[in-house]
């Protein structure tokens, strides 16, 4: 009989059973395996799903800048564009994150916000040190496509991604 991976699957099983489960049981280190794995795929899950809105801000945030009145008329950007994008983009906490460090009395720890703010600060700059993918701005049709998006992940997949990082 093949073994059963799913959770459902193997708790059905289980229940089909008249006699309580032994601890040391084949039935229990299935049972246990199965949950074992539906907590690693939920885990995995939600990685991805935070992964996805972190993409869909950085994404939601070129769109904002290039759909600025001052920047319609503009049909492509520059890299040093892009980076002023990013750079604008990593440093949107810095007026708060100044007036946590202004409000703390000295000597006592910082807050859970400020710590939140300075690790996805540090976070940001690491990916940006190591290679941001981007929407690219430097093609017409990818900027046309950009300032169109209405902010759903399936339509980022119809723009084209750079890699930007501080040395690029």
């Amino acid at each position: 009989m093949p073994i059963g991976k799913s959770l459902r699957k193997v708790t059905k099983n289980i229940s089909k059973s008249k006699s309580a489960i032994h601890p040391k049981g084949r039935k229990f280190k299935q049972l246990t395996r199965a949950s074992l794995r539906e907590k690693k795929i939920a885990a995995k899950k939600e990685l991805r799903s935070e992964q996805k809105q972190h993409d869909l801000l950085i994404v939601a945030f070129f769109q904002d800048s290039i759909l600025e009145t001052s920047r319609l008329d503009i049909k492509i950007f520059t890299i040093d564009d892009m980076k002023a994008f990013i750079e604008t983009f990593i440093a949107r906490d810095d007026q708060e994150l100044q007036d946590l460090k202004d409000s703390r009395r000295p000597g006592r720890p910082a807050s859970n916000k400020q710590m939140l703010l300075e690790a996805r600060r540090e976070q940001e700059c690491g990916f940006y040190s190591a290679g941001w993918s981007v929407p690219d701005l430097t093609n017409e049709e990818n900027v046309q496509r950009l300032r169109a998006w209405e902010g759903s992940f399936g339509g980022v997949t119809s723009l084209k991604f750079v890699s930007v990082s501080e040395k690029s």
